[in-house]
Parts: C-alpha cells; sequence; structure tokens
C-alpha cells in the first residue's frame, strides 16, 4: 500500500518551540531547571504558611517551561517514533525531571494540603496571586486523604520514568511498526482501520478485518496483555496504599465529578442508549441490504453514500466555514493556527496513529496548540479534524485567560469542546442538504452523526465496562482472558451473538485500544457528547447570548467544576436525569428522522 505522504499536506513546524534537539534554549530550559528545583525546596520547605503566593508564583513558572521542554519532545516523538535521537533525550528528560521532582519538590503538595484552612483563607483575602490559583490549589487539597508520606512520594517520583507508563511508551513504538498484509500491500493498523471502515463491499470488510485480528494475535496480543496488567497491577498497589476506595475513585476525583454522577452517566447509557443503539443498526442491516452485520459492518458506508475523497483542502475549508458560521472569533483561531504551521496532516509511516491535539502555556504566558492527525481523505476525517480543532480553540482560549496551572480542564469535560465543534460541523452540512433537497445524501450524515454518537457514548462507555472487570479481577490477565472480557463488553451493549452482530474474528481487537493504558479515560468522551447534546439543546433559548457564553465556557479551562460551568446555560449535571435526558434529546431524535428517511428512501429509491 502507498503511503508515502502527498507533499501538498502541512506538516507542523516545531521551530516556534526549539529550533532543534541542540537548540540553546532547550539547554538553558534543562540548567533552569537544575538550578530552580534546589532553590525551590530551599525557599518554600516549611513556610508555605507565610510564602503561599510566593511558591504558587513560582511553582506556575515551573509548570511553563515543563511545558515548552515536553510539548516539543512529545511532538517530535510522535512525528517520528522511530528517531532514536528524540527518544533518548525524551528519556533522559524524564530521568532528570524525575529525580529533581522526587528529591526537591515532593513536599510541596503534601504540604499544600496540609495548610489549615484558616491559612489559606488570610491568603485568598490578601494575595491575588493565591486568590487566581484558588481553584488549583483546592483540587491539589482535596487528595489530602490519599497523599502518602513525603519521603514515599519522593520515591515514587523518582522512579515514574521506570514505572508501568514506560510500557506503554514502549506499547506505542511497537503498535507503530505493526504491519497488515492487504490486497494493495503492507498497510499501518490507521491504514488497515480506515480501508476497513470506507470498502463498499462486505466481505472485504470482513477480510480485512480478519487479517487485522490475526495480525494482531500471537506475540502482539501477549505483549499487549503484559503491558495491560503491568498498568492494572501497579495501579492497583498504589491504590490500595493511598486508600482510594475503588479503581475509579483516583479518576473520579481529578475529573472533579461525584462517584454517583459518574455511575449516573453509565447507568443511563446502559438503559437509554444501548437499545437505540441496537435499534440503529438493525436500521444500518436493512439500509446495507444484508440479514445481520458483521462487526466490520459497524462504520460502513451506506450504498447511496457519498464516497468521493475529501481532499485536505476542501475538509478544511467545509470546518472552517462551519466555525465561521458559529462564531467568527473562533474561526480566527482556527485560521491562525493553519497559518502559524501547528497541525500535522499527513498519514506515514513512523509516525503515531490517530490524532490529538496538545496545547500549552509556555514561559511568557505564550499558549501554543499543535494537531496531529492522520488524514486520509474520507468524511470521518473531516470529524476527526473539526473534533482536534475544538480542542485546540478551548486550549488557546483557556490558556490565555487562565494560565499554565488552570489552562487544562479536567478530562470529562475538555470533550465538550471537540465534541461540540463536530456538531457545529454536522449543523452546517445539514441545513446545506437540507437546503439542496438531497435526502439521500442527509441521510447518509445523519447516520455518520448517529455513528459518532454511538462510537462516543456506547462504544467508550463499553471500553469503560471492560476496564472495570479488568481492574476489579484479581491476578493476572492472559491475552485469551482478555478477549474474552472484551467480547463480553460487546455481547452487554451490541446484542448477543446473532440479535444484531455477528461477532467472528473479534477477539483480539481490544489489543490495539492505547486509552486502556490511560485507566478509565474513555468515560470522557461519553461525558463530552452528552454534555454537547444539552449545551446545543440551550441554544434555542438563549439565542444570540449563547456564543458569547460558550466562548466564557471555553475560557474558564480547569477554574470551575461542572455544574459551575453549566449554570449560565440553566444545566445540572448533578440532577439525577440529566444523563438520560440528553440521550433523549439527541441520539432519539436522530434516529427517529433516519428512519422516516429510510422509508422515503426506499419507496423512492
Amino acid at each position: 500500500m502507498n503511503s508515502t505522504p502527498s507533499l501538498s499536506l502541512p506538516v507542523w513546524d516545531l521551530t516556534p518551540i526549539y529550533r532543534d534537539l541542540e537548540d540553546p534554549l532547550l539547554q538553558e530550559d534543562l540548567q533552569w531547571l537544575r538550578d530552580h528545583y534546589p532553590a525551590f525546596s530551599a525557599q518554600f520547605r516549611g513556610n508555605l504558611s507565610q510564602r503561599l503566593g510566593d511558591a504558587l508564583e513560582e511553582w506556575e513558572r515551573f509548570a511553563e517551561r515543563l511545558n515548552r521542554i515536553y510539548f516539543y519532545l512529545h511532538l517530535a516523538h510522535a512525528a517520528q517514533l522511530e528517531d532514536e535521537e528524540v527518544k533518548n533525550r525524551l528519556h533522559a528528560v524524564n530521568v532528570l525531571v524525575d529525580s529533581l521532582s522526587g528529591e526537591y519538590t515532593s513536599f510541596f503538595t503534601i504540604e499544600l494540603a496540609a495548610l489549615p484552612d484558616e491559612i489559606c483563607q488570610q491568603h485568598y483575602a490578601t494575595d491575588a496571586r493565591c486568590q487566581r490559583l484558588r481553584p488549583w490549589l483546592e483540587q491539589v487539597r482535596l487528595q489530602r486523604p490519599f497523599m502518602l508520606t513525603s519521603e514515599v512520594e519522593a520515591a515514587l517520583g523518582k522512579r515514574a520514568t521506570f514505572a508501568a507508563s514506560s510500557w506503554s511508551s514502549f506499547y506505542d513504538e511497537v503498535e507503530a511498526d505493526l504491519r497488515f498484509s492487504l490486497p494493495d500491500g503492507p498497510a499501518t493498523l490507521e491504514q488497515t482501520l480506515h480501508q476497513m471502515n470506507i470498502h463498499p463491499d462486505a466481505e472485504q470488510r470482513f477480510q480485512i478485518m480478519s487479517t487485522l485480528n490475526s495480525g494482531l494475535a500471537g506475540p502482539f496480543a501477549r505483549f499487549s496483555a503484559q503491558v495491560l496488567n503491568m498498568v492494572v497491577g501497579s495501579k492497583r498497589v498504589e491504590d490500595k496504599e493511598r486508600g482510594y476506595p475503588h479503581p475509579m475513585a483516583y479518576r473520579n476525583r481529578h475529573n472533579r465529578l461525584p462517584d454517583a454522577v459518574v455511575e449516573a452517566l453509565h447507568q443511563a447509557v446502559v438503559t437509554e442508549a444501548t437499545p437505540l443503539c441496537q435499534r440503529y443498526y438493525q436500521l444500518k442491516a436493512r439500509l446495507l441490504g444484508l440479514p445481520l452485520l458483521r462487526w466490520s459492518d459497524r462504520n460502513a458506508p451506506l450504498p447511496f453514500a457519498d464516497r468521493s475523497r475529501i481532499p485536505y483542502a476542501e475538509g478544511w475549508q467545509i470546518v472552517l466555514n462551519a466555525f465561521q458560521h458559529f462564531s467568527p472569533e473562533l474561526a480566527q483561531l482556527v485560521q491562525d493556527l493553519a497559518q502559524r504551521g501547528a497541525i500535522d496532516v499527513p498519514a506515514r509511516p513512523g509516525k503515531q496513529s490517530g490524532a490529538f491535539n496538545y496545547s500549552v502555556v509556555i514561559p511568557g504566558g505564550v499558549t501554543h496548540s499543535y494537531l496531529l492527525l492522520n488524514y486520509q481523505e474520507s468524511s470521518r476525517d473531516v470529524m476527526t479534524l473539526a473534533h482536534e480543532l475544538g480542542h485546540a480553540v478551548h486550549g488557546l482560549l483557556a490558556g490565555a485567560s487562565q494560565g499554565a496551572l488552570l489552562a487544562s480542564a479536567p478530562m470529562a469535560y475538555a470533550e465538550t469542546a471537540s465534541i461540540f465543534a463536530e456538531m457545529t460541523t454536522f449543523q452546517f452540512l445539514r441545513q446545506r442538504l437540507q437546503q439542496q433537497n438531497n435526502p439521500a445524501a442527509l441521510l447518509a450524515l445523519l447516520t455518520e452523526r448517529i455513528e459518532t454518537f454511538l462510537n462516543s457514548v456506547i462504544r467508550q462507555i463499553g471500553f469503560s465496562f471492560f476496564e472495570q472487570e479488568v481492574h476489579n479481577h484479581e491476578g493476572r490477565l492472559s491475552a485469551q482472558d482478555l478477549g474474552r472480557i472484551w467480547q463480553n463488553s460487546l455481547f452487554r451493549f451490541y446484542g448477543a451473538e446473532g440479535e444484531t452482530f455477528q461477532y467472528a474474528a473479534t477477539e483480539n481487537l481490544w489489543c490495539y485500544i492505547s486509552h486502556f493504558h490511560n485507566p478509565f479515560y474513555v468515560y470522557a468522551y461519553a461525558c463530552g457528547e452528552l454534555l454537547t447534546q444539552s449545551l446545543y439543546a440551550a441554544q434555542e433559548t438563549l439565542g444570540n447570548q449563547f456564543e458569547p457564553l460558550y466562548r466564557q465556557l471555553l475560557r474558564a479551562g480547569g477554574a470551575q467544576d461542572l455544574p459551575e460551568l453549566l449554570r449560565p446555560f440553566h444545566l445540572d449535571p448533578c440532577h439525577a436525569d440529566f444523563w438520560r435526558q440528553g440521550i433523549r434529546n439527541s441520539l432519539l431524535p436522530l434516529l427517529q428522522e433516519a428512519e422516516e428517511l429510510a422509508k422515503t428512501f426506499a419507496k423512492t429509491g
């Protein structure tokens, strides 16, 4: 398979960060760390009650400096995973930072958490720096019951480079080297998944999935099982020592969501979305003319869908127009990103699979945002572009407003901005097709949007239940054990064998889901999707007030929790029915519209 990227596709320019690995500015930043870590300890250990504002100001400077270093190295690594020089430098920096922070700053969060409430209140009232960073400080203090001694925290920090996360990093490199034998030649994982999702022939889709499933078997499945066992085992030991009551407790607290809210989200998906999911795929089987779907048909294009390729320039213009239609201010941020060379577009060997956005605040309060794509000219790639640009405008606005410590929203609502951008693009295209009176194209667009919803909500909550079973299992799990748990999670949400799907050649597909190495990250996608749908519904009542309120939400970053963020929109995520209503008000109307269009299309077709 020809995987050479088109020369016309943009690749990112990292020189605004550092010119290269030998840039004197990089060496200066590393020396700054060597000098300032010991100085921080000397100045502030035991003195936080008197010098809290000074300490927080200096801590933010650390965050900015570390952001610049890691931003460059992680982006350079993602662009070419096989570059040994970058890998070596990244490893050396990890060792240096873990050693310095473990030795000199492990005391900081422990002493912050231990400060008496009255001392903190005094600083909030008298020091503007403390008041500005109060949300960050209060989040640190919430972790007080789960902190270990300073000596233990220091030891954990020093060995972090060699902990379970190192397995995950190595996994990314091994996965990037995978090749699958397709009719057109060897293909990467990204290319194989793409071909399976776009091929118009059901038998060919199944053959591609079978090739993928068998290619993941054997050594890679055993390697993936080992990585996951290391991640799970390491987390289990640390959770027990810290006193977390259950495997999801750390993630929920980090997301600033009560356990009951997260449980309500999961149960709403099980009770409300699962029947609609199965109903949709039964509709899709009819549209494809198949008696029963195979798992390889899940994302298959409809026979009347426009399968023409969408060159990147055209996809970019579609997304830019959608942003412009909703918010000229956000559209300008998007245009600026392209002009600054902040997007790496083409799929190529050695490049990290998937897509991501990385936004940071670096010294001087300067905010940067870069996107990695593997654009292969499908309509799904256009939506991925919109998704990552949503993250980008969120990062840019929050970084400029909140600074390095508060720029990042918790994962559970960081996904809101990205999915909102997808919805903005979808609504723009939907209105255009309605004006053109093109029911076939409109039906195809609706089914794509429904499938995006199902992939964000059903699929990700399915991943979460898979993780829960894995993390609650005592002892090591083999690749075969994980395959059985994986398939059981499919049955739970998509129906038993033969009801909606046939599941042949799916037992190894858990192997390529790298999100499992970041435990319970995945439910953030469902949270973001349903929050977005609720926000969209609020547009009707808020009218022209909505767009500035939405930009205000983006600027908040991590400075507000979810109830605070949604209060201006008259939404309450803690209400027992919030998540169920989000599904009923979004997925159900889309499905009903698709079913009605399908009837009309069948009569006229």
